[in-house]
């Protein structure tokens, strides 16, 4: 008998030539890959799956977190939040962060965006959130709620002076209402801008989060107005199926309160 390089054994003369085909059965390893990965999506729903009373929306959440590669970049590079890279993208393309800039940041926790801006080494940051932001050196963050009838004035004073970008990426809580969310959604962007006209220097930069359908034609209008320049963005770290844009309004030339909403 003789063994053959798989360890069994065969008679002589009937030894696999190199290359022949097996005479078992094999899985090839397309099957094999399609099968681990089955089983390790069942592990993660089995994982995702282990806390009772569990709201089907946050296991989808929860589930879209492990699967995410910009949740996964995010934590290789330190960052508090996938978000970071939205705002790498942004200023990518419109140059939005620049060396001993004023910058504002609403809605800012958990802190991935003034992360990013610091990097820039702007002059100040001065930042809001309804939600406690851990401390970043070189940044100044209040917890308090930007619709606050008292919040812009307590930025204002913080400021002391002129910004040069005010950015938003504030977002409504969901009551799972469409028309209800899609009305505070506006009403927070509507207040980002009125604020920002209030407080950028000439040729400042705004940016502000919105959703498809989103922007009403009154804002746009106020934009158009004050700004050289109003452009529609979609970073690449959205996600898929989300309805979420970005405003960049660059070149502010309006005068102190000349572009305020019309309500």
């Amino acid at each position: 008998m003789v063994n053959d390089k798989d360890g069994g054994n065969s008679k002589p003369g009937k030894r696999k030539m190199s290359g022949g085909k097996s005479t078992e059965p094999a899985r090839s390893w397309r099957q094999k890959a399609t099968k681990d990965k089955a089983d390790n999506t069942r592990l993660m729903d089995e994982r995702v799956k282990t806390a009772r009373g569990r709201k089907i929306s946050s296991t989808l959440w929860l589930r879209r977190q492990l699967n995410d590669p910009y949740v996964k970049k995010a934590k290789a590079k330190g960052y508090r939040s996938r978000a970071a890279f939205k705002l790498i993208e942004l200023d990518e393309k419109f140059k939005l962060l620049k060396p001993g800039a004023i910058i504002v940041d609403l809605g800012a926790a958990p802190g991935s965006w003034t992360q990013i801006a610091l990097k820039s080494k702007p002059g100040r940051i001065v930042g809001i959130d309804i939600l406690p932001v851990e401390p970043f050196p070189g940044a100044e963050i209040i917890e308090m709620d930007f619709m606050d009838n008292d919040a812009p004035k307590v930025l204002m004073d913080m400021l002391n002076g002129p910004a040069d970008l005010v950015m938003s990426d504030l977002a409504a809580n969901t009551t799972g209402h469409r028309q209800t969310d899609h009305l505070r959604t506006v009403a927070l962007v509507e207040a980002a801008a009125d604020f920002a006209l209030k407080v950028l220097r000439p040729g400042g930069t705004f940016i502000s989060k919105v959703f498809q359908g989103g922007a009403q034609l009154n804002l746009l209008n106020m934009l158009n107005h004050n700004f050289q320049t109003v452009r529609h963005a979609k970073p690449k770290a959205s996600r898929d199926g989300s309805p979420e844009m970005y405003l960049v309004a660059k070149g502010f030339h309006g005068g102190k309160n000349c572009g305020k909403l019309n309500k």
